[in-house]
């Protein structure tokens, strides 16, 4: 972050320094509590000319968002490689990696923050979520989601926001913890789902088939089966 010495900059560099500026202080706090004030001493330039480059706080809070979603779609991003269980468990924990430096900004974008409500802010948002939905059918290696599989995964990625914003209420569970219990969520709910209808039974042990026996799903077995004896 710039420390408030001035140097010329283009246009565009400059636009992109204040949103830098500004996802970095929405991290540390929440939106509505950062002024233009703030950004402006943050990046060594006059409050007038935070006008010039955005209208208000509400279009460099939108402009901060575009940029934080696209890191965060991009943290669902995952090589096709090697047992699914350890590939959504390196998935989480880029994601738990994204909440853990955005804390502040993303509990106010979830719960409800300074842009929440605009068609501009819900647009991201729902991107993101389709992004990791996409990413999930691309590790299951399913082009077009049947019913059943849309809600299994949906409601995981709903279930993983959900989890993070009580997560940074205290952080009383250890976050590695968590990591590992929303992998053995979605096989859970893969898992229940297949008793209900053949094609996700079919599914499922196709998800399961090549786990080694030290891996997510394999250790959410044993852990079942212990509580069963």
């Amino acid at each position: 972050m710039s420390t408030g010495v001035r140097r010329r900059m283009g246009v565009d560099e400059r636009r992109q320094q204040l949103i830098g500026v500004a996802l970095e202080l929405f991290s540390r706090r929440s939106p509505d509590e950062v002024s233009i004030d703030e950004i402006a001493a943050a990046a060594g330039i006059s409050r007038p000319l935070v006008y010039h480059y955005f209208p208000g706080k509400l279009s460099l809070y939108e402009a901060a968002l575009k940029r934080a979603s696209e890191d965060l779609a991009g943290r669902f991003a995952e090589p096709q490689e090697g047992p699914l269980g350890a590939r959504l468990l390196r998935v989480m924990r880029r994601f738990f990696d994204f909440v853990d430096e955005h804390g502040p900004g993303f509990a106010a974008l979830m719960r409800g923050g300074p842009a929440v409500g605009s068609s501009a802010t819900n647009a991201l948002i729902d991107s993101v979520r389709q992004a990791a939905y996409e990413q999930i059918l691309s590790h299951l290696d399913v082009a077009e989601a049947p019913a059943r599989l849309e809600l299994v995964v949906r409601s995981w990625i709903s279930l993983a926001e959900s989890t993070a914003l009580i997560w940074l209420d205290g952080r009383r569970i250890p976050r590695g913890e968590l990591e590992v219990q929303l992998v053995h969520d979605f096989a859970a709910l893969a898992a229940v789902s297949a008793a209900y209808d053949e094609e996700m039974s079919a599914l499922v042990k196709r998800m399961v088939q090549d786990e080694p026996t030290d891996g997510p799903f394999a250790d959410l077995a044993g852990r079942l089966i212990a509580l069963a004896g």
